[in-house]
């Protein structure tokens, strides 16, 4: 297949080289870069209103800070589409206290199973009940109808150790790299 794309390619650029005198300087091509990982080049894509302030960990949770001042918590696109399909999901129980890093639950999909960490110090207010239906709700809708938790928040402060979307995205790449 790449073998194909970089014919057409070649193709294409000589006809443009023929066709546009302009342009007949040696087109200068560069080989494709393949990964063997699929997805090797994800983005965020959490560029939505709901997503304004999110904040992730290196671990691909993130939470975002509502107007009551708690903390909506769940995963990354990077993180669900690493998964693969959600099949189950283990969260706490309201009440649970939590320290940042704490882990508070797991996901289980068709390909792995990945333990999650809190984000931030506090207390477990509600989690999301359709996830023990609707487990891929967490693919589907990972920034909204996905989340996992709402916690409050103790400590303010640590939101400073976290990484804003454009942070996470370096990051993201710098993993892949």
């Amino acid at each position: 297949m790449a073998a194909a794309c970089g014919l057409l390619l070649r193709s294409f650029c000589s006809g443009v080289s023929t066709a546009v005198p302009a342009l007949s300087r040696p087109v200068r091509t560069f080989p494709l870069r393949l990964h063997s990982q699929p997805y090797a080049r994800r983005t965020v894509t959490s560029s939505t209103p709901l997503s304004a302030a999110l904040k992730f960990t290196d671990k691909h949770e993130w939470i975002r800070v509502e107007e009551d001042g708690t903390g909506t918590v769940g995963i990354s696109n990077f993180a669900q589409e690493a998964l693969g399909d959600v099949v189950y999901c283990g969260l706490p129980e309201v009440g649970t206290q939590l320290a940042q890093q704490d882990e508070f639950g797991a996901l289980e999909s068709v390909k792995a199973a990945s333990e999650l960490y809190s984000p931030l110090t506090g207390e477990v207010v509600e989690v999301n009940t359709l996830l023990a239906d609707k487990p891929g709700l967490v693919n589907s809708s990972c920034y909204k109808d996905g989340w996992l938790m709402k916690m409050t928040i103790s400590k303010p402060a640590e939101l400073d150790t976290l990484m804003d979307e454009t942070a996470y995205e370096r990051y993201i790449r710098s993993i892949e790299d």
